[in-house]
């Protein structure tokens, strides 16, 4: 992980990894709540013997926009800037859900800082994620997303 006081600290590390998170998994209970938080309720998301029987991943699997929910807590695993005050989720681009996660991978994330540029009122990350599964070459997740940081004094 790496820490530093500025985001504007962070520029010897654009095109470089920052981090990565610990790996984690995506219980089938967790499937299930994200499926009925969003209306996604399919049966491939929420229905276990189905899936195990009609399905060709033999168990359920996680919604690609649930994988994309753990991007924010898993790079709190990666990088930290102390004098940011505030984060604001700008968007994404190149988002792509390249590979299934059912509840037996485990997945790590990847972070890399892809640019860094000063704004008026802070800094504009693009942030190269790859959500990885553990012992496969092909990642789950793969995304470019944008964060803008708003910073105060030194904490």
């Amino acid at each position: 992980m790496i820490t530093v006081e500025s985001a504007g600290d962070l520029a010897e590390h654009v095109g470089t990894v920052l981090g990565h998170s610990a790996w984690t998994t995506v219980p089938a209970e967790r499937i299930a709540a994200f499926g009925v938080l969003t209306g996604d309720e399919h049966w491939v998301h929420l229905d276990r013997e189905r899936a195990k029987a009609d399905s060709p991943f033999g168990d359920v699997l996680a919604h690609g926009f649930l994988l994309l929910s753990l991007v924010t807590g898993l790079a709190n695993e990666c990088y930290a800037v102390r004098r940011a005050e505030r984060w604001t989720n700008y968007g994404l681009d190149r988002v792509r859900f390249t590979a299934p996660v059912t509840p037996a991978d485990s997945l790590r994330l990847a972070l890399t800082l892809n640019s860094l540029e000063e704004t008026k009122t802070g800094y504009r990350l693009v942030l190269g994620c790859v959500l990885e599964r553990e012992g496969s070459e092909r990642p789950a997740m793969v995304a470019d997303w944008i964060v803008l940081i708003t910073e105060g004094e030194a904490r």
